[in-house]
């Protein structure tokens, strides 16, 4: 199963104030209330590689960016887009690189599959996402946003590991590491990251 899955609208979500206002009303069951939105951003482009059959280099031109608690979302201003549950994002970076401010991913493309069903060309078994807002100003934003939002969705398997990474996120504390290492130094169990993402960037692996 692709790590990103084509919608055609946006999945149902409310604000924060929204949430606020639904949960101090008490109601029957705390699991019925909408996800909260974490941030939109206009005016974004993407591209994912390998492409995703069915949403096209144009679809990927210009959209609005949703980070909601549950899923991430991104739909074109043609009509299209696509949702990825937080598990299948394995890293998140924020690049600096020469091409251009952006917000990198690395999606597992098993996520959620039983253990032993993926292959083992890990390299295959990966799909990367970049995300281009307008304005580079909101690459930190969307950052702190996704970092939230992976941060309650736990990998299972590699829960027990957070403290022997060298990076982490804190979703109480606010605060994230910086990755400082050399070339030969990996970003994440998943694999080796490109090497114009690993100088100068802040990324959060899980």
């Amino acid at each position: 199963m692709p790590s990103a899955t084509l919608i055609t609208s946006v999945p149902h979500f409310v604000s924060r104030e929204e949430h606020t206002s639904i949960a101090a009303e008490t109601p029957v069951s705390f699991t019925d209330i909408p996800p909260v939105l974490r941030h939109k951003e206009d005016n974004v482009s993407v591209t994912l590689d390998p492409p995703l059959d069915g949403f096209s280099a144009q679809d990927g031109t210009q959209g609005t960016l949703y980070i909601i608690e549950s899923v991430l979302v991104f739909m074109s201003t043609t009509g299209g887009g696509f949702q990825i549950e937080y598990p299948a994002i394995t890293l998140h970076a924020v690049s600096r690189a020469a091409s251009g401010p952006s917000i990198y991913c690395q999606l597992d493309e098993h996520a959620g599959e039983a253990e032993g069903a993926a292959s083992n060309d890990e390299m295959s078994d990966m799909r990367e996402l970049s995300i281009v807002p307008q304005s580079a100003a909101s690459l930190e934003p969307i950052f702190e946003a996704l970092s939230r939002c992976a941060a309650l969705h736990p990998d299972k398997a590699t829960a027990s590991d957070e403290e022997d990474m060298d990076a982490f996120i804190d979703p109480d504390s606010g605060g994230f590491e910086v990755f400082t290492g050399d070339e030969d130094q990996e970003l994440s169990e998943v694999g080796r990251v490109r090497s114009d993402f690993i100088n100068d960037n802040r990324y959060a692996p899980y």
